[in-house]
């Protein structure tokens, strides 16, 4: 193959968006004799491109001479149907995206020898699987980096240091990257989400599949979904993990370790006590992250010393404060059903705080699979109607708070509570109207619990239409609990 043919000396290529994916692009286009051009539907993007001496045309101007291109390099935020690449589809025109591009440069060494990748994707857990891997490969001694959508765009590493690159990859980024051929690959699980963008689960899980296309494949025997993708991967070498005893090929556990019995014939890697990350979302994302970690020869000392080192990025799961005998936990990165119900099951008796944008997801199951763990639950957003009605339906006995935002809070509602619920109104006062929520709900969530309960922020959706993000939502979280406990 060859991996830049169609970037010859002044070929014309249309970098779609002009976000943080699109300037690594451009950047690293610098060291290649063509011609770019961005694209963006932001006048102020395509502004300060302008500034920048970067030639710079709307969507619309794009998608009409998108016949004069060789080659788009497209943002993970554009989905198929965008009409630019469309356009580009029906025109015959390449379209990469940004791991496909750091790929093919890593393969024509363009930055020295290949680096040797090892890509991590899936529904829920990708960040923290991703995080354990990197800190396994450099407690090894490897020169490693973990990049994608954790720190730096693949393209950005390139010219670094870094012989091993640690992976998170989207389903948005996976598929578009078809020429890409990990080392080693995990997917760890397989649940709705972004189908919207992809247009059903069969997309979605097809670009998950891109990870196991490699060497070594890995994926979770425990889902369905995952455990599928694996059965049909055409790598040589397939291996799949799971929380019971391994049998030959496998990762698992036994008798409280992690043992590895597809690198080994049976070699204990670290105890399940060392792993900082509670209940069994914790555990499987440690053996994924050894799993691909022992495809490239680390030992198992090295698996054990970084997992005790490990601490989770922020909003994972994080045990804010215990008082009064009750534990507050921001797993405000939870979003979507998947992701909640892994966080709820670490948890004897929760006080479940839900709500967002469930993105076409149906809860329903998550629900009836959480019900007899759940002690309340107190609700926000546009979609909580949906939670509620679940709850009514499979934990009639559960008291259910839904906090709910007035027209003085400058947010129109999509209905009015539900007559089997209780209602608490969201006041006008000071702060922002995220902040305002997150006081309400923290007040509820203290009627709520007992000594000895969770009071869990795993919303199950999206968090933009209160808040500007997973991060922004945990923290308001995070303030209102200091603040009522302290």
């Amino acid at each position: 193959m060859g991996w830049l043919e169609p970037l010859s000396a002044s070929a014309p290529v249309l970098v779609a968006g002009a976000g943080v994916t699109g300037r690594a692009v451009l950047a690293a286009l610098r060291a290649l004799p063509v011609r770019t051009t961005v694209c963006d539907g932001d006048p102020a993007a395509l502004s300060a491109c302008a500034d920048a001496g970067i030639a710079a045309v709307s969507t619309a101007e794009a998608t009409r001479t998108i016949g004069d291109y060789r080659l788009v390099v497209t943002s993970p935020g554009f989905a198929p149907t965008a009409p630019v690449l469309a356009a580009a589809a029906g025109a015959g025109v390449p379209i990469w995206g940004d791991v496909e591009l750091a790929w093919r440069l890593d393969r024509a060494a363009v930055y020295g020898p290949p680096r040797r990748w090892l890509v991590v994707t899936g529904t829920n857990g990708k960040t923290t699987t991703t995080a354990m891997l990197a800190a396994m490969l450099t407690a090894a001694g490897l020169p490693a980096v973990a990049c994608g959508n954790i720190g730096a765009p693949v393209l950005d590493v390139l010219d670094g240091p870094a012989e091993v690159l640690a992976v998170e990859a989207s389903s948005f980024q996976l598929h578009w990257a078809p020429s890409l051929q990990p080392d080693a690959g995990v997917v760890l699980n397989i649940a709705e989400d972004h189908l919207d963008w992809h247009g059903g689960m069969t997309a979605y899980a097809a670009a998950k599949a891109q990870a196991l296309t490699g060497r070594v494949a890995v994926a979770g025997l425990d889902d369905p979904g995952a455990a599928a993708l694996l059965a049909a991967a055409p790598a040589a070498t397939r291996v799949g993990f799971r929380l019971g005893a391994p049998e030959a090929g496998e990762l698992g556990v036994q008798d409280g370790w992690l043992v590895d019995r597809a690198f080994a014939g049976a070699a204990d890697l670290a105890p399940t006590e060392a792993i900082p990350v509670p209940g069994p979302v914790g555990v499987l994302d440690a053996l994924a992250a050894a799993a691909l970690a022992r495809a490239v020869a680390v030992p198992a000392a090295a698996v054990e010393r970084a997992l005790r080192g490990f601490a989770a990025a922020p909003h994972r799961g994080a045990v804010l404060t215990v008082a009064a005998g009750v534990r507050y936990v921001d797993d405000s990165k939870a979003t979507n059903p998947h992701a909640a119900e892994a966080a709820i099951a670490a948890y004897p008796r929760v006080v479940w705080v839900a709500g967002g944008l469930l993105k076409g997801a149906a809860v329903e199951a998550t629900v009836a699979r959480v019900a007899s763990r759940l002690v309340g639950a107190v609700l926000i957003g546009r979609d909580r109607a949906e939670i509620a009605e679940a709850l009514s339906r499979h934990a009639p006995d559960v008291r259910v708070i839904e906090v709910v935002t007035g027209e003085d809070a400058g947010v129109r509602e999509t209905g009015e509570p539900s007559v089997t619920t209780e209602t608490r109104w969201v006041g006008s006062g000071e702060g922002s109207l995220g902040a305002r929520v997150m006081t309400t709900v923290v007040a509820a969530a203290r009627e709520l619990a007992r000594p000895g309960d969770t009071v869990l922020l795993a919303p199950a959706g999206a968090s933009f239409d209160q808040f500007g993000g997973y991060a922004e939502r945990g923290e308001a979280f995070g303030a209102a609990v200091h603040a009522a406990t302290r």
